[in-house]
């Protein structure tokens, strides 16, 4: 059974659809409007190998972050509605992604209780379009909406770019980890039985 999940969000800031596949192939069509954004989803969806649609008409007047957060309230649900029961899944996952100069790493645990811990910092107000502090709340509200224990530290790095583009990419790693089915796994990863 492929894992697939998609999500709507209207709300008068923001109306989003999100179609996303854990079992896809890394393909992704991306309208947020913010083209840095874009650049990153893509990073997030091919790195991962999750096919990921994500079409969003946001306030972009005002500024980028309504549209940031709201599309990471969708993406977290739609990663746990395509988890599903979470039955035979690895759970954790992590990763450590180089890019040039910088060195991210990103760890989660799909264990049902949200928890967020982010260690970065940025040289610049923004990339391209995105507030450099719009990653910190995209990875918060993502991790709440998906009840998703994640853990993102820069270890270190100087382009501003890279260090964005290697947290997404290693979040993409780390949940392809979190998320792949083991045939050694009959029910879910957990002593209580349940996640």
């Amino acid at each position: 059974m492929i894992r697939t999940a998609e999500i709507k969000r209207d709300t008068k800031e923001t109306q989003i659809t999100a179609r996303l596949c854990l079992d896809g192939t890394g393909k992704s069509r991306l309208h947020t409007g913010i083209r840095f954004f874009d650049h990153m989803l893509d990073g997030f969806a091919r790195h991962g190998l999750f096919d990921l649609e994500v079409d969003c008409q946001g306030d972009l007047e005002v500024d980028c972050h309504h549209s940031i957060e709201d599309i990471g309230i969708v993406l977290g649900s739609a990663i746990k509605q395509a988890a599903g029961e979470k039955k035979g899944i690895r759970r954790y996952g992590s990763f450590i992604l180089p890019m040039d100069e910088a060195l991210v790493l990103c760890a989660l645990d799909l264990s049902g209780r949200p928890y967020f811990v982010y260690d970065a910092a940025f040289c610049g107000e923004r990339c391209g379009q995105m507030d450099t502090q719009m990653a910190r709340e995209f990875f918060y509200a993502v991790s709440y909406a998906a009840g998703m224990n994640l853990h993102i530290k820069v270890l270190y790095g100087e382009n501003d770019h890279h260090i964005m583009e290697a947290m997404f990419k290693a979040f993409g790693k780390a949940l392809d980890q979190a998320t792949s089915l083991d045939t050694r796994i009959s029910d879910v990863l957990s002593t209580k039985g349940v996640l």
